[in-house]
């Protein structure tokens, strides 16, 4: 937050909070989730808060006490349609097995053939020079699933991707190997707030961090000014640390997509637990 305020960028560190559009004192606001009485002074100013409502329960000597809590009808008359969305979502990304024979080339493709005055990070320079970042998304097959990524395509790359993701089949496609899939936990976990508890948020902030990380460093982006090695997915050296990192962050990401589905299955009624 301190070099936000001095207005110094970070081509890896931003992206959290801009293509993510939870802002930082959002993200520091914790919220204990649906199911959950909050007790207490510091609690009687949410009462006024969008879908939070007091209740009474007993306190711990057995008599009456005033709290507040996620007023889990009103959330739905407003979200519900988002909750179910989300938990078909994941529940389809959760029930497939993950990919792992993309290398990251939605970065490259990102850049194909494209001006140098057009490139996102024009700050950076390209580790191979544009002719060689063009050379390699020729000589792989590109195999993006993930349609937030494809759809930054540049129009010469589209035709050769594999895949066609459109929105209306992002179910159908996403995939547990996927790095924006998986980054894209932080996405829904904050969308569904105050539902989702606050550590949860916290967690997938937290992968969604480190596999930007990744990301970028598998990107044709020169990162070495601002302290990251190339992941060289040109190589086969490279494809094997890309793969290996790949698939522990599917890892990390597994018991995520579990407890945030399990939140939306609760709200909708599905899972009584």
């Amino acid at each position: 937050m301190r070099r936000r305020e001095r207005g110094v960028r970070h081509p890896v560190e931003d992206f959290l909070f801009e293509y993510y559009s939870h802002r930082p004192a959002r993200l520091r606001r914790w919220h204990p989730g649906a199911g959950t009485v909050l007790l207490g002074p510091e609690a009687a100013e949410r009462a006024g808060w969008r879908w939070h409502r007091t209740v009474s329960v007993p306190d711990r000597g057995g008599g009456p006490a005033t709290g507040v809590a996620l007023d889990v009808p009103a959330f739905l008359a407003d979200r519900g349609r988002t909750v179910e969305f989300v938990a078909a979502l994941l529940a389809a990304t959760a029930g497939r097995p993950g990919h792992f024979g993309c290398f990251g080339l939605h970065e490259w493709a990102m850049v194909y053939r494209l001006p140098a005055e057009e490139v996102r990070h024009g700050s950076l320079p390209l580790r191979l020079g544009a002719a060689g970042t063009d050379a390699v998304v020729e000589s792989h097959h590109v195999r993006c699933s993930h349609f937030d990524a494809y759809r930054f395509f540049t129009p010469a790359a589209r035709p050769r991707n594999q895949l066609r993701p459109e929105r209306s089949r992002q179910a159908e496609l996403e995939q547990p190997g996927c790095l924006h899939a998986n980054m894209d936990l932080y996405k829904w976990a904050y969308k569904l707030e105050p539902a989702v508890p606050g550590d949860l948020v916290a967690d997938c902030f937290e992968l969604a961090r480190d596999v930007r990380v990744l990301d970028m460093r598998a990107s044709p982006y020169d990162l070495s000014g601002y302290g990251y090695a190339p992941v060289r997915v040109e190589t086969a050296a490279g494809k094997a640390e890309y793969v290996a990192a790949q698939r522990a962050f599917a890892e990390r990401a597994r018991p995520l997509r579990e407890r945030l589905l399990g939140v939306c299955r609760r709200l909708l009624g599905a899972d009584p637990r």
